[in-house]
Order: structure tokens, then sequence, then C-alpha cells
């Protein structure tokens, strides 16, 4: 099946390079471009893209509200694309916040092509870009500096079985599925039933917000005691 990608950057010749690079895969398909969020939203809702690669810096509307505004479209619309933020930097509240607001993860601008190749498949596949080293620390920073609890998200947790909150957990701590596998004795497919149930239990879009939603409720803390 053909990715669907829409690129959203205020600067051209970024545009450029990203869709040169992507269209030249055979399963990627770049079906619009917009310099700044208002209009990435309006391409957005015209084209219906898979995955969304959205700057978070743009004159007009920044990246944080026009992927609010995708992802959580007015009554109406449906499509609800995945969106993949694009930041210059390895540090950025607008990444943090754009993780609440339901993006499935980040990707600095200056990564090596490969990466956003890969990048815009595991998103599109329906994962959250989740670099244990990296995405895992930034959201622990920023929980234990600036927390903005979810409503009452311990006492979601009472709705989980011993076996999904201890996923849950390990979701949290960076592990793969193949990991929590193997920590857990079990079959990946197994873990991956779990996590579906997870997130639908939640009501979470990705592992993004998995691991947001474990800090929050204080299943793990910052640094990484439980």
């Amino acid at each position: 099946m053909t990715i669907r990608v829409v690129i959203v950057d205020d600067q051209a010749m970024v545009r450029a390079g990203f869709a040169a690079l992507l269209s030249a895969q055979a399963d990627i398909d770049v079906v619009g471009e917009a310099p700044d969020g208002r209009q990435g939203v309006q391409v957005s809702r015209s084209t219906h893209p898979d995955v969304v690669l959205m700057d978070v810096r743009m004159p007009e509307m920044d990246g944080l509200t026009a992927a609010r505004e995708i992802l959580e479209p007015p009554p109406g619309v449906v499509h609800r694309p995945r969106v993949l933020m694009l930041t210059t930097f390895d540090i950025d509240d607008y990444v943090y916040e754009a993780l609440r607001a339901g993006a499935s993860g980040f990707l600095l601008k200056d990564a090596p092509p490969a990466d956003l190749i890969a990048a815009v498949r595991v998103v599109a596949s329906g994962e959250a870009l989740l670099a244990p080293s990296v995405t895992r620390r930034l959201i622990a920073d920023f929980v234990r500096q600036r927390p903005a609890p979810r409503r009452d998200p311990a006492l979601r947790l009472n709705g989980l079985t011993p076996r999904e909150t201890e996923v849950l957990e390990l979701i949290a701590r960076g592990l793969s599925n193949q990991e929590i596998a193997g920590h857990l004795v079990l079959a990946e497919q197994t873990v991956k039933t779990h996590i579906g149930r997870v997130l639908a239990k939640l009501d979470l879009r990705d592992r993004a917000q998995a691991v947001i939603f474990a800090y929050e409720a204080g299943l793990v803390r910052p640094g990484g005691s439980a």
C-alpha cells in the first residue's frame, strides 16, 4: 500500500528536498505541500494523507496549532492522519505539546535521509516514533518540569489488568515490543494485543501518548524509578 504524505514547512528548499527523497521511494507518494500551518491544515483536509510532516515553527500558524487542528478536527471531518513533527533542536517545548496533542513523534531536520524514510513508514504503520535514548528522556524531563496531568490519570489505570499495567510501564521505559516480549516471556504478538488493549482502554492514540500518560499517572517517574 502506498503511503500518502503531506509536507508542511516554511522553507521551500526543505520541502523540495524532503519531497524528492520521499517520492523516490516506491511505497511513498507526496500528495501535497504547504508553507505554513494554516495551509497545511487545508491541504491535509483536501488530500487525506496518511502522514503529515509538520515543521514546528512557521508563520501564519505554527506547527503545534496546526497539529491540534488536524488531530482534533471539527464535527464532520473524519480523516485524521498521523502527524510527525519536524524540529531543528532535540529539545523543544513545542514538541512535547505536540505529543500531548496526539502527534506520533518527532524527527530532527538534520537526521540522515534513511531516518526520514524509516520514520514515515513507522508512523504510517500506526507506531509512534519513540527513540528510547532521546524521546523518553525529553518526555520525562518535561513531565518533571512542567506537569500538566490528564483528567484523573491514576484512576484510569484501575481499568487495566495487572499484565496490561506491566506492559504500559515497559512501554514508558522505552522498550520495544520484542524487548517487552523477552522481559515478560510472552510471544511478540501477545504483547501487541496487550498494547492494543491498553491504548483502547485509556483512549490513547499511540505509544507516544502512552508514555506521557504513564509518567503523568505516576506509573513511572523521571529518572527511571517506578
